[in-house]
């Protein structure tokens, strides 16, 4: 039995910048990779593969079916693989009604957990969806919080529970009891090659420092975002009113983000922010 490793993070955190330099660096290819072609397997709430391993079509199903046949899943594909999985992640670490973690530990070969400045993460994840930022911040503060809840008709993902921000941040690092690396996207930003240091030896991939070095630079964001203005991005949002890699910098909040709506997040997720760098001993923003 081989080992799923999860790549997670609440939406817009920097996971699938995580994935183009993971396949930049698995390639060892004299050229960037192709960011429509990312390497290490699907989204974990993948439609198609949960109906595929499942043995039964999602839409016959309810979401709390869905979440009692999750664990087993994964289970049944860490089973019959020949090679490690890499899992982007978007779900909180939650329970299903028979207390199972949705991601089982007993297949886990670890986490790799991105966070990002929420303020940041509120207009970024307001133009990937084409939403208002009011709406956006709304999700980020409602603790029970969902993406493709859609009860009359399942799409290509399967329902995910986000819970809240902090909520999200917590359920992995503090509730899941599983060994977890946490990366900062600022410190992605800062000290690329420090931070991706950290994911390969979380993915329990052998460190080689060329390797590392060409992945570094095929993964920069101004390549990935030449590439996406050239020849798009299949994971961009049909509703998306900007590019998937838009701007790639801590801090793009100070001019996105009403005062009020910022007040919000930090009133709301000020512990889990102080906890980690987002705000100082005065409860002012860093970034």
């Amino acid at each position: 039995m081989n080992k799923i490793y999860w790549i997670a993070s609440y939406p817009k955190s920097g996971n699938t910048w995580i994935r183009v330099f993971l396949t930049n660096y698995l390639d060892e290819a004299d050229q960037p990779a192709d960011i429509n072609h990312l390497k290490g397997g699907p989204i974990a709430s993948d439609r198609e593969v949960f109906d595929r391993w499942a043995g039964v079509e999602a839409s016959d199903l309810s979401a709390e079916d869905i979440a009692s046949m999750r664990p087993d899943v994964y289970r049944q594909m860490a089973q019959h693989i020949d090679h490690p999985l890499y899992l982007k992640v978007h779900d909180a670490c939650t329970r299903n009604s028979e207390g199972d973690l949705l991601f089982p530990p007993d297949i886990t070969g670890g986490v790799v957990y991105i966070i990002r400045n929420p303020l940041d993460v509120a207009v970024s994840y307001a133009h990937h969806g084409g939403r208002a930022v009011n709406q956006v911040v709304d999700d980020l503060c409602e603790p029970d919080g969902h993406v493709y809840e859609n009860r009359e008709r399942i799409g290509r993902q399967l329902p995910q529970r986000l819970l809240s921000w902090s909520g999200h941040v917590l359920s992995w690092l503090d509730e899941s009891g599983m060994p977890v690396t946490v990366v900062r996207y600022e410190d992605m930003l800062a000290q690329p090659a420090v931070e991706f240091v950290r994911v390969v030896r979380a993915l329990d991939l052998d460190l080689d420092a060329p390797r590392l070095s060409r992945a570094v630079a095929f993964s920069r964001f101004a390549s990935i975002q030449e590439q996406e203005q050239k020849a798009g991005f299949k994971e961009k949002h049909m509703r998306a009113d900007a590019l998937f890699f838009r701007e790639g910098r801590a801090g793009s909040w100070r001019s996105g983000l009403a005062p009020e709506l910022a007040h919000r997040v930090i009133s709301t997720h000020g512990d889990v922010m102080r906890r980690f760098g987002y705000l100082d001993e005065k409860n002012q923003p860093v970034f």
